[in-house]
């Protein structure tokens, strides 16, 4: 047992110092991010010594094939694969799971066997890609001339843009058209406003498309027509403006209708109510003047002047329910002071 293990290892040392001397057709193969790829291995020789995986100047894995009485001795030389390096079917085929970016680059199996003067080598060449995402498209600088639009739409990939290949869909039109490469230009007139532009972005993995684009959106209004959107806006625009002007017209109204109450409430409060007395019925109210004895009328005092005030008797006034009309002849209107 310890005389095998010693050969094998001998084998394998022997193996990196001289490195091998043969070498089959390089064979190309993809993986996406988080997934696994498999690097297939037919042998066509008998017997097999050992064989030896390496990616670039790394030995991944040394197997030494599993003979009548015992199993085959796969060594994994770095710990961080073991995880992710398998053989399926008890198959000598390389399955390396949960790529990486950096799992990029050549891969190479190398066979011994004692019956072979060099052993025989297989070069795999993997790149690992992303999924892509959606692609953006970048529209360029529009121009209108005599009612026809030109403008170029540019397609990228904001990650995830490694050996991408775009193309273009021209949809709407009796037959599509199709234009390879990122950037389209476009030259569309009122017959053409119905079409719609679509970029596709493949890698060697996935592949995805754009949002559409619409003609009708491009160079608004070079064909004649206006887009629905702004006749939209207008339309909400103008049924804004209206209601505002209701609304001012309301309150200019309330206003007015407010002003004018007011008015007449100050009115009111300048031309107040006179006290109108008239006597009861059958009572005649008679003033007397005594006349004074001096001809000349004294100054009035109005602390020391005193007033009499005669009323008729009922009886005396029945006959007439109004004022005596007093002569014309002037009257001598005397005061008395009260000392």
């Amino acid at each position: 047992m310890l005389s095998s293990t010693a050969c094998f290892t001998f084998i394998f040392l022997l193996c990196q110092l001289t490195g091998p001397a043969a070498s089959g057709v390089l064979k190309k193969l993809v993986g996406a991010l988080g997934g696994s790829v498999n690097f297939p291995l037919n042998l066509s020789v008998d017997p097999i010594d050992s064989i030896i995986w390496v990616f670039n100047t790394t030995t991944l894995v040394t197997i030494q094939p599993k003979l009548a009485d015992k199993k085959a001795l796969i060594i994994v030389t770095q710990h961080r694969n073991k995880e992710r390096v398998n053989f399926p079917h008890e198959g000598y085929s390389l399955k390396l799971s949960k790529l990486k970016k950096n799992d990029s680059g050549v891969y190479r199996v190398e066979i011994h066997s004692s019956t072979l003067q060099d052993p025989l080598t297989q070069e795999y060449e993997l790149r690992v890609y992303e999924h892509l995402s959606k692609p953006k498209v970048i529209i360029g600088l529009q121009n209108n001339k005599n009612g026809t639009c030109v403008t170029n739409l540019t397609c990228s990939m904001e990650q995830g843009g490694e050996d991408v290949t775009y193309s273009w869909k021209s949809l709407g039109q009796a037959t599509n058209e199709s234009h390879s490469g990122s950037t389209l230009p476009i030259s569309w007139r009122q017959e053409k406003r119905d079409m719609t532009f679509i970029c596709m972005a493949r890698n060697p993995i996935s592949s995805n498309s754009s949002n559409p684009i619409f003609a009708w959106k491009l160079c608004e209004g070079a064909a004649g027509g206006l887009d629905t959107t702004v006749i939209l806006k207008l339309l909400l625009s103008l049924t804004l403006l209206c209601f505002i002007a209701l609304v001012l017209i309301i309150l200019i109204i309330r206003r007015e209708r407010r002003k004018e109450s007011i008015e007449e409430k100050k009115g009111l409060n300048l031309h107040p109510e006179t006290l109108n007395y008239s006597p009861t019925f059958g009572e005649t109210s008679e003033y007397d003047t005594i006349s004074y004895l001096n001809s000349t009328v004294p100054e009035e005092n109005a602390v020391n002047t005193l007033y009499s005030t005669v009323q008729i008797p009922p009886k005396q006034v029945e006959k007439s329910h109004s004022l005596p009309t007093l002569p014309d002849t002037p009257r001598k209107f005397t005061h008395e002071n009260v000392n």
